[in-house]
């Protein structure tokens, strides 16, 4: 049993109220306020065990560092390669991917990561 924490607590608090899939960093500034002795550090180690234990999501992206996800069901997520801005994407029918998978393959396939990459509205709009 984990024992608890005010601002592990107060961390996924910040996530869930939020949809932009913040950085650690941001997270750190997000809640500062309310807990000025936290450092980064005590930061990204709760959001690692968050993580780790599946009670938020680590995106890692290849664009720029690691965001983070109050949303720990199985989703999809859009990068925007100009402006790096990850994004909700709501995908029906994807579930066969891991059916897909598993043809031809030995092990057992329990899941899948998949991000969509491209030009977000707005960068759409802008160029």
């Amino acid at each position: 049993m984990l024992k608890y924490s005010r601002q592990r607590e107060a961390i996924k608090t910040f996530l869930a109220g939020r949809y932009d899939h913040p950085t650690a960093e941001t997270v750190y500034l997000g809640i500062k306020e309310e807990f000025p002795n936290i450092s980064l550090g005590t930061v990204y180690r709760n959001l690692s065990l968050l993580s780790d234990i599946g009670e938020i999501q680590k995106l890692s992206t290849g664009i720029g560092p690691d965001r983070f996800d109050g949303n720990p069901a199985p989703h999809y997520h859009f990068i925007c390669k100009h402006c790096g801005s990850v994004l909700d994407l709501s995908v029906d029918g994807l579930d066969h991917i891991n059916v897909l998978a598993n043809q031809g393959f030995d092990g057992e396939i329990e899941g899948h990561i998949t991000y969509f990459y491209g030009k977000c509205a707005d960068c759409k709009k802008n160029s």
